[in-house]
């Protein structure tokens, strides 16, 4: 098979890498995370703001924390097919970088886990449910803090340059969530 007849879905997702390869320079901001999004709490790598809910950590080098990195990883292996690259929308799903601005996490967790449709007379959208896939589960507080890095200016488009190790936590809890 030669390049040029690789199939639709094929042909999508060469468009999507490509798009999420122009913006790959503008990987992190030096905007100041709003005060609701500061980390307060810390435990083996993942951060906590004050209400408990996970957030981002971003280094004045742009070095973000292991879990953001992983939700940038885990955000483009499953959702960045409706999504668009970085969570900038496409023409099958929302923006998420705006909708964040108005979701906090238990709303977030709430529809990624059992879906949401929006049907009126001018469109229908459907969210398909994902609690079941363990592949977006166990990586739920992942692409949250990642996206919410992306929705507060903090991380810009493209693949973060410099992440934080894996805590042995962050190995720990992946194992007993996937399973054997």
């Amino acid at each position: 098979m030669n390049s040029f007849n690789l199939g639709w879905g094929s042909a999508c997702r060469a468009l999507l890498i490509g798009a999420s390869l122009l913006g790959a320079a503008d990987v992190a901001s030096a905007a100041t995370p709003p005060a609701s999004s500061k980390a307060v709490k810390e435990e083996g790598g993942k951060y906590f703001d004050a209400k408990g809910d996970p957030t981002y950590k971003i280094a004045p080098d742009g070095t973000v924390d292991w879990y953001t990195f992983s939700g940038f990883r885990r955000f483009n292996g499953t959702c960045d097919v409706c999504h668009g690259p970085d969570g900038a929308g496409s023409s099958f799903g929302p923006d998420l970088t705006q909708a964040l601005k108005s979701l906090d996490y238990s709303q977030f967790a709430a529809i990624v886990s059992g879906g949401k449709q929006d049907v009126n007379t001018a469109q229908t959208l459907v969210m398909p449910a994902f609690g079941t896939n363990k592949n977006v589960m166990c990586y739920l507080d992942d692409i949250y803090v990642y996206l919410r890095a992306r929705s507060d200016g903090a991380l810009g488009r493209g693949r973060p340059a410099k992440h934080q190790a894996k805590s042995k936590e962050a190995t720990d809890y992946e194992n007993s969530c996937m399973g054997p």
